[in-house]
């Protein structure tokens, strides 16, 4: 019998925390796949000047494919939780990723400008942690707080929280949740990101829809039972697979397309599913931070070089 794709669509984002509006590298890009029978279309490779108006698109296009009873993945570039511990210490109530998300959503303040509070944010959260510059770090010196510095503080292992995710440590290249500022400042991504994760998770006709891959689904293996007509959240990598620029083309766009396409291929042999069920090599307890906390990277497995394996470098209309 013939391997049933556990999605129809696939959407990828690859986010931004700049605080002016931006296109163009270093912005918000989206790359919007569909299947047609065996074939997969790139319905949409958009670049969102905002986050507003990245949101309200976002909105749009899930909402669409709920409608239509679609199942879709939808891939964001920056994690979903903070290293294990960071909730308790904020003394916030279980699921701690799910208390996490609504301090974020609470706290911080992004206009349609994009102009945003993430620092005052993060120096507060530094204050009620530590009451100094840590665990968060880096920032613009206009915004230098005596709780949040523009350089790295060197104090994780004296908090007792880890500098890295799980996940992050399994692979070269990303960068700490922490770092607020400089290059690979995916810090101020996760703050800026994490409050329109939520928007979408709780939004209308999509809450009952929309699922938090692994907070709501555990770490195991999905079956199409489990996706039919649902939206799956997933936090992605895009540099796990290469990615080849057209002539002109900003690598954004092109890591968005690939990393739809590395997917969707995966899907249709099978090879999606187990992935679901991250690092077979995790323990229980790090199974436990995973699904309550620090959330997983889509692809990242004990056997990474096969779950990255990215041999059908074509166009995207292509048959697979």
């Amino acid at each position: 019998m013939s391997n049933v794709p556990l999605f129809d669509s696939y959407l990828m984002v690859d986010w931004s925390a700049a605080s002016q509006p931006a296109r163009g590298k270093d912005s918000i890009w989206l790359c919007h796949m569909r299947r047609d029978g065996r074939a997969l279309r790139t319905l949409a490779v958009e670049n969102l000047a905002t986050r507003h108006e990245a949101r309200q698109r976002l909105l749009s296009l899930l909402d669409t494919e709920r409608g239509a009873g679609r199942a879709v993945l939808a891939g964001f570039d920056f994690a979903f939780g903070y290293p294990s511990g960071l909730a308790q210490r904020l003394q916030l109530p279980d699921p701690p990723w799910r208390s996490m998300w609504d301090l974020l959503a609470d706290r911080m303040k992004d206009e349609a400008d994009n102009s945003n509070n993430r620092f005052a944010v993060a120096a507060a959260l530094n204050e009620r942690i530590s009451g100094g510059p840590a665990p968060f770090w880096g920032c613009p010196s206009a915004a230098a707080h005596p709780s949040l510095e523009t350089r790295h503080h060197r104090r994780h292992e004296a908090l007792g929280l880890a500098e890295r995710r799980l996940a992050d440590a399994r692979i070269r290249g990303p960068q700490p949740v922490w770092k607020l500022a400089y290059p690979g400042s995916v810090g101020s991504q996760v703050l800026t990101g994490i409050p329109v994760l939520r928007y979408l998770r709780d939004h209308g006709d999509l809450a009952a829809a929309t699922w938090i891959w692994p907070f709501e689904t555990g770490l195991r293996p999905l079956a199409r039972a489990d996706t039919e007509g649902r939206i799956l959240l997933a936090k992605i990598y895009p540099s796990l697979v290469p990615a080849l620029p057209r002539p002109g083309e900003v690598r954004d766009a092109c890591q968005v397309r690939a990393i739809a396409r590395h997917f969707a291929a995966l899907d249709a042999a099978g090879g999606l599913a187990p992935l679901f069920a991250g690092d077979p090599t995790l323990s229980d307890a790090e199974r436990r931070r995973v699904e309550g906390e620090e959330s997983w990277i889509l692809g990242v497995t004990g056997a990474s070089e096969a779950a990255t394996r990215y041999a059908y470098l074509r166009d995207p209309e292509e048959i697979y």
